[in-house]
C-alpha cells in the first residue's frame, strides 16, 4: 500500500496518546436545558483535539456518524497550527498563520489532521462511518491518510457534491463547481462478515413514486414498465411475439428478448407483459412497486437541487441571523447534512461534528427528528470564539423558532435541548499530588474508569457513598476519593470499608483509594485488586 510521507509525521503519529485528558466544565447559563448532562445533545467549546480526547471516556465506540468540514488548506483561510507536539521543528510552527506562501502548509495540514482522525476513529462505533468535506487542495493526500488510519479496505465512496449551480466565467481554467465528501467506514461489511457499517436506502421522492401507476387496474398494485430486450444477443431469444391485437413484433436489430419463448408465454399468461392501451404496442415488462426494494440506492454524484448548495446555505444562515454578518464564506446547506445522516445512521444514533462552524449538523439532526419523530443526538465541537454567539446561538434559535422564517417548522421551532460545556483544566497526576486543581468526583471517576478499562463510562451508575463507579464484564470498579487534599491525606481503604462494600456479585473488584490499611490476604479473600491513587492508574491501561 502506498505510504504518505510528510514533515512532522513521526512526531504526530502517536500524539493523540500524549494529549492529556481535560475536564469538561458545564455552563448552565449557556445551555438550553434544565439538566446539564454529558448524555444530552452537546456543544463543546475548546481546542477540538483536546475536546475529542475529553469525549473518549463517555463516547468511545458510541458515535454512529461523524461529519467534519476541516480547513481545505487553500492558503486563504488563515488557519493556525496550534498542536503543542514535543518537537523543536513543530514548536516553530505554533501560532503562525498558514498561507499560500508557506512551503510547509501541506505538511502542517496533515500534522493537524492525523491525531484528530485517530481520535475520531476511536469514537466511532464498530458499525459507524465518517464523512469529510474537502476539495482538490488536499483531497488526494487525505485519501492516503485515511487509508493509513482506517484501512484502504474500509473506503466507501468519494462523493461529488455540486456546490454551485452557475458557472464562474472569470475562472482562469475551469469553473470549480464541486467539492468532495469522502466516506470511510470503521468496519466495512465484506464477504462472510456479518457486522459492520451498512448504508441506508434513501426514500423515494414524489416524482420517483409517480413513475408507478396502474393503467390496467392490475390487482397486484402500482407498476411501471421496463424494456423486454437485452444487448447480449442469443438466436434462441430472437423470435416473434404476436400482440393481442394481432400485430407481430420482433426485437430491434442486434438485440433479443430477455427470456425464452416458453418463459415469455408464461409471463403473458400471468399478465406480466404490457402491450399498451390498445394492446398493439411493443411489449414491455411490468415491474411492480411491491417487488422493488424499499428505497433508492444513494448515487455518488449529489446535485445542487437535491442536497443544496453554498448559496442556499448562506440564505439559510441569513434567515436565522438577519441582524449580523457571519464569517462563513462556504457554509454547508442543511439538506446536505440531512442526506449524510439519513444514509449513515438510524433514529436513535449519535452524530458528531468536531469542526462545527455555524452548527449546520445540529440543525440537520433536529430537523430530521422533527420530521420523522427520531431521537438522534448531536455533539458539536467548535474552538473559535463564536462557539456561543453563532454555533450555539443558531441551535437555540432553531429549537425555539425563528418568527421571520418562511419554513413552517423553523418558524415554530424544531424542539430539543442541548448542554454547553467548555474545556477545563487537565486531569494531571501532579495536580492531585500537590492538591491543585483537583477534579470533581464524577470527572475523576470518568477518567479512572476509561483509563483502567478502555470501556464506556456511565455517569448515572455512580454511587459516591459506596464508592461504586461502574462495572465491566469482569470487574466492578470502586473509587474512594474527595477533591480535598486533607481528606486524601487522612483516608484509606480500611477493614471497615471492605466490610461495608456492596454485596459481592461474582466479579473481581478493582478499588481505587489514596492508601490501603488492610492486608493482602483480606483483599484476596474479598476479591479486591487495590490500586493506589493516583500512582497506579496508568499501570492498568
Amino acid at each position: 500500500m502506498p505510504t504518505l510521507h510528510f514533515k512532522g509525521k513521526t512526531f504526530v503519529q502517536n500524539h493523540h496518546l500524549a494529549v492529556k485528558y481535560h475536564q469538561l466544565v458545564p455552563k448552565k447559563e449557556l445551555s438550553l436545558t434544565d439538566n446539564v448532562s454529558l448524555h444530552d445533545n452537546l456543544i463543546l467549546h475548546g481546542d477540538n483535539l483536546k475536546a475529542l480526547k475529553a469525549l473518549l471516556p463517555t463516547y468511545s465506540g458510541r458515535i454512529k456518524c461523524i461529519y467534519i468540514d476541516p480547513p481545505y488548506n487553500t492558503g486563504n483561510e488563515n488557519w493556525v497550527y496550534n498542536d503543542n507536539v514535543n518537537s523543536p521543528m513543530i514548536k516553530e510552527w505554533l501560532g503562525k498563520v498558514v498561507d499560500k506562501e508557506d512551503l510547509t502548509r501541506h505538511d502542517k495540514w496533515l500534522c493537524m489532521m492525523m491525531p484528530r482522525l485517530k481520535l475520531l476513529r476511536e469514537l466511532l462505533s464498530e458499525d459507524g462511518a465518517i464523512f469529510i468535506s474537502i476539495d482538490d487542495n488536499e483531497q488526494h493526500r487525505l485519501r492516503i491518510l485515511l487509508d493509513d488510519i482506517f484501512g484502504e479496505q474500509n473506503f466507501i465512496q468519494n462523493i461529488i457534491w455540486q456546490k454551485k449551480f452557475s458557472p464562474q466565467n472569470d475562472a482562469k481554467y475551469f469553473s470549480d463547481n464541486h467539492d468532495f465528501v469522502i466516506c470511510y467506514a470503521k468496519n466495512k461489511i465484506e464477504g462472510e462478515q456479518k457486522s459492520g457499517w451498512t448504508r441506508n436506502l434513501l426514500s423515494r421522492t414524489e416524482s420517483q413514486g409517480q413513475r408507478y401507476s396502474n393503467p390496467d387496474n392490475d390487482p397486484r398494485g402500482q407498476w411501471t414498465s421496463s424494456d423486454l430486450t437485452v444487448k447480449t444477443y442469443s438466436a434462441e431469444y430472437d423470435y416473434i411475439i404476436t400482440t393481442p391485437s394481432g400485430r407481430k413484433v420482433k426485437p430491434t436489430k442486434g438485440r433479443c428478448w430477455l427470456t425464452s419463448k416458453e418463459n415469455m408465454q408464461k409471463l403473458i399468461d400471468d399478465n406480466r407483459i404490457w402491450f399498451g392501451e390498445g394492446n398493439g404496442n411493443v411489449p414491455r415488462l411490468k415491474k411492480f412497486l411491491s417487488e422493488v426494494q424499499e428505497g433508492i440506492v444513494p448515487l455518488s454524484i449529489w446535485l445542487h437541487f437535491e442536497v443544496g448548495h453554498n448559496q442556499q446555505a448562506k440564505q439559510e444562515l441569513k434567515e436565522i441571523f438577519s441582524e449580523i454578518d457571519l464569517p462563513f464564506d462556504t457554509p454547508k446547506p442543511v439538506s446536505l447534512l440531512k442526506r449524510i445522516i439519513q444514509i449513515a445512521s438510524n433514529n436513535d444514533d449519535i452524530i458528531l461534528d468536531s469542526f462545527a462552524g455555524s452548527g449546520t449538523t445540529a440543525h440537520a439532526v433536529l430537523e430530521l427528528n422533527k420530521e420523522d419523530g427520531g431521537n438522534r443526538k448531536f455533539i458539536l465541537v467548535e474552538q473559535e470564539d463564536y462557539a456561543n454567539t453563532i454555533t450555539a446561538e443558531r441551535v437555540r434559535r432553531v429549537i425555539k423558532g425563528v418568527k421571520t422564517a418562511k419554513n413552517e417548522n423553523l418558524k415554530t421551532g424544531l424542539g430539543g435541548s442541548f448542554s454547553y460545556f467548555e474545556l477545563g483544566p487537565t486531569i494531571e497526576m501532579e495536580s492531585i499530588l500537590t492538591g491543585k486543581s483537583l477534579p470533581t468526583y464524577a470527572e475523576f471517576a470518568r477518567y479512572i474508569f476509561y483509563t483502567a478499562t478502555g470501556e464506556e463510562f456511565n455517569e448515572k451508575k455512580i454511587n459516591e457513598k459506596s464508592g461504586f463507579i461502574g462495572e465491566t464484564k469482569n470487574y466492578e470498579l470502586y473509587m474512594f476519593y474527595k477533591p480535598d487534599v486533607e481528606w486524601l491525606k487522612r483516608n484509606a481503604l480500611t477493614l471497615d470499608g471492605v466490610k461495608t462494600m456492596p454485596k459481592f456479585k461474582g466479579k473481581q473488584r478493582m478499588v481505587f483509594a489514596p492508601a490501603k490499611y488492610v492486608d493482602d490476604y483480606t483483599c484476596m479473600e474479598n476479591r479486591i485488586d487495590f490500586c493506589q491513587l493516583p500512582y497506579e492508574i496508568y499501570r492498568l491501561h
